[in-house]
Order: structure tokens, then C-alpha cells, then sequence
């Protein structure tokens, strides 16, 4: 019964992680139609996350890697699962407090290997597994997003320097909500899947699955439903910041960088490859941005994201092991460890209210506010913020449109 115990509370872990995974991933395929105006903001959460949940039955090929491929699986136990998910989740909410687009899939992948090694020691992790499927992948897989949408950025804009601008935008708004919904279903087949994988791994060494088979059709939709509800619930920290804050998007680049996504992604899903969708939606934006003559692109925000990649593996890895130490074993270790996350969840909660970012004003900046009080010089973007003039009987007036 208390072995039942843990794998029920890890399987309920294994989806609120999931869930998280899609409000923090679902700027990766929406940003660029929300900050352009292609897609209304409501409106393309739930295209996303209907896409989600339909990618999510595609294809098991991630999920398989997962559970039977980076650790061994005789020496990793529920607990050690359960603790890797708790430091993934963390991690996840961290870097969405403060508007930052990283890896949820690293973030995954470190908050495990930081539990498993606590638990049963390095020799238990396949390192080139990890590798092969994780590392090179973070480091080619953006490379070749962004070298891609630079190239179609071009061409774009150079097919069409000729038509009047307004069909240029109405047409390009089409297919930015089109390549907009592909990432969305991309998203699906690759992140969807990750959930899986855990929940497979976490059966088959509590005894419940043989080893070797694959994700049952239980988990599917399980994993599926969460992640699309949690796409639902837009993720506008990040939102914001892939909108807006890295590049201006124009509709060519939102088309562009969109097409270059999904293929990217895709193609690595069905190699099995543990993509970080994060990684390669910011590197097509950023190359959709190289790619168009005159664009702003913020290259110092651009090295922010880049170092916060670089420290999400062993971030989450350094959250997982301290959780596995929290934890220990037993039901009662994973009672306390559940207390712990709900206290967390709670605390990153209530600062996110202190400068709340929804669908309403999701457009309104490039900036994601935590603890500083916003200024005038903070959101110069800002609509509410612009100076109107405003007439009186014998002079004109200048107030805050606050």
C-alpha cells in the first residue's frame, strides 16, 4: 500500500509538472501570433492547447527514450521520480516568475538526474544517452531554427517588397496563425510526450510495467489533457517576453520563424531526440529577426536567456537532489516532499501578484516586472503611459493617460 502510494502521488506530481510544461511552453508557438495581432490572445491559447493534446497521441518515440533510455532503470525507484519532478517544477516556476523562456524539458531532465544521483549514485545515469539526446540537440537544434528562419525571413520579404503592404499583412497574418498552430501540435508530439516517459519509468520500477514496453493509453491522454490545460492557462510572463521583448515581430517574421520551428521540432521527435521547444522557438525568433532588414534585435536580452539555458540543467539538477535529501523514502517522505511544493507553488504565487501579466496586457511591454515598482521609463510602450494632450479654455495640458 505505501509503494501504491508513492507511484499514485508521483503520477499526480508527473502532471501538475506537465501542466506547468504548457504554460511555460505555450509562448513557444503563440508569442509571435499574439504580439503581431494575427491571433486574438484567448483565442490562441485554446488552438494551442487543442493542438497540444492532439500531438501528445502522435508519438511515443520521446517517451520511450525517457523511460528506458537515460537512467538504469533497476536502481531508480518512485521516490527518486517523484523528487526529480518536485526540482523540475521549481525551476519551472522560477524562471516563469521572473519572464524567462527556458527549457522545461532541461528543467525535467536536470531535476532528474540531480534525484537519481542523490539516490543511487553517478554510475546510474547513462551520460551518453544524456548526450546524444539532450546536449547536442540544445546546441544544434536552435542553430539550425534560427539559420532557417533568417533564410525564409529573407526570402519573404523579398518575394513580396512589390505588394502593397496591407495584403502583404493580411496574408502573412494567415499563415502566422497557421504555423503558429503547427508548433502548437509540434509542441505536443515533443513535450507531451516527456510526461509520459516519467509516469512509464516510474511504473515499470514500481513494478506495475514490464520493462521495456512503452507508455500506456491511460498516460497518453492523461499527459495530453494536462499539458493542453496548461497551455490554456497562457504562460504571459514568457509570453511577453518572446512577443516582445527579444525582437519586434512583424507578420513575415511570425510566419517565418514558425515554419522553422515546427519542422526543427518535429524532425527531432521523430528521432526521439529530447528537444527543448523553448530553445528553438527563441532561436527561429531571433533568426526571423537577423533575417529582416532594420530589425531591432536586443542581443543583451537574447545572452540573459542564453545563460539561464546553460544554468537550467544543473539548476533543476541542484533542486532534484535537495529534494531527494528532503524526501528520503518511504510515504512519509513523499507526503513531506509534496508539503514542501505546495509551499513553494504557493510563495511564487503570490509575489507573481505584486505586477500580474495576462492576456489583457500581455502586449503592453517588453518588460516582466517581480519586485520593482513600475515607472513611466519602465513601460515606455505602454499605451496607458503616453502622454495626451487635452485642451482647455486657454491652454493645452499635458496628463498621464494613467
Amino acid at each position: 500500500m505505501s509503494l501504491l502510494f508513492i507511484v499514485i502521488v508521483v503520477v499526480l506530481v508527473a502532471l501538475i509538472f506537465d501542466f506547468t510544461n504548457g504554460f511555460h511552453d505555450s509562448a513557444n508557438s503563440m508569442a509571435g501570433p499574439i504580439a503581431t495581432g494575427a491571433l486574438r490572445a484567448r483565442t490562441a491559447v485554446v488552438i494551442a492547447a487543442v493542438l497540444n493534446v492532439v500531438g501528445a497521441c502522435l508519438s511515443t518515440e520521446v517517451a520511450k527514450t525517457i523511460s528506458g533510455g537515460f537512467f538504469d532503470e533497476q536502481l531508480v525507484n518512485p521516490q527518486m521520480v517523484l523528487a526529480g519532478l518536485v526540482g523540475a517544477i521549481v525551476w519551472n516556476l522560477l524562471t516563469w516568475l521572473f519572464g524567462i523562456p527556458s527549457s522545461s524539458s532541461h528543467a525535467l531532465f536536470g531535476g532528474l538526474i540531480g534525484a537519481v544521483v542523490v539516490g543511487a549514485g553517478l554510475a546510474s545515469v547513462h551520460g551518453w544517452v544524456i548526450v546524444s539526446k539532450v546536449l547536442l540537440p540544445a546546441i544544434v537544434a536552435p542553430v539550425v531554427a534560427g539559420l532557417a528562419a533568417a533564410l525564409s525571413t529573407k526570402i519573404a520579404y523579398r518575394i513580396t517588397r512589390r505588394t502593397p503592404s496591407g495584403q502583404t499583412n493580411t496574408g502573412f497574418k494567415y499563415a502566422q496563425a497557421f504555423t503558429g498552430s503547427l508548433v502548437a501540435l509540434a509542441h505536443g508530439t515533443s513535450d507531451g510526450q516527456k510526461t509520459m516517459g516519467v509516469i512509464t519509468l516510474v511504473l515499470i520500477s514500481a513494478g506495475f510495467q514490464s520493462a521495456g514496453t512503452g507508455p500506456h493509453l491511460w498516460v497518453i491522454l492523461a499527459a495530453g489533457l494536462a499539458i493542453g490545460l496548461g497551455t490554456y492557462s497562457g504562460g504571459w510572463r514568457i509570453m511577453r517576453t518572446l512577443g516582445k521583448g527579444i525582437v519586434d515581430i512583424d507578420t513575415p517574421q511570425g510566419a517565418t520563424s514558425g515554419a522553422a520551428t515546427t519542422a526543427t521540432i518535429l524532425a527531432s521527435a521523430h528521432l526521439g531526440f529530447g528537444l527543448s521547444t523553448t530553445h528553438v522557438a527563441t532561436g527561429a525568433i531571433l533568426g526571423s529577426g537577423v533575417g529582416r532588414a532594420g530589425a531591432e534585435v536586443r542581443w543583451g536580452l537574447a545572452r540573459k536567456l542564453v545563460v539561464a539555458w546553460l544554468l537550467t540543467l544543473p539548476g533543476a539538477a541542484i533542486f532534484g537532489g535537495l529534494a531527494a535529501l528532503l524526501g528520503g523514502s518511504g510515504a512519509v517522505g513523499s507526503a513531506v516532499l509534496l508539503a514542501a511544493l505546495v509551499a513553494v507553488c504557493v510563495v511564487i504565487w503570490l509575489v507573481s501578484r505584486r505586477h500580474q501579466v495576462t492576456s489583457s496586457n500581455v502586449t503592453d511591454s517588453r518588460e516582466v516586472m517581480v519586485l520593482a515598482s513600475a515607472t513611466p521609463s519602465t513601460y515606455a510602450e505602454d499605451p496607458r503611459l503616453v502622454p495626451v494632450r487635452t485642451k482647455t479654455k486657454n491652454k493645452k495640458k499635458i496628463k498621464s493617460g494613467v
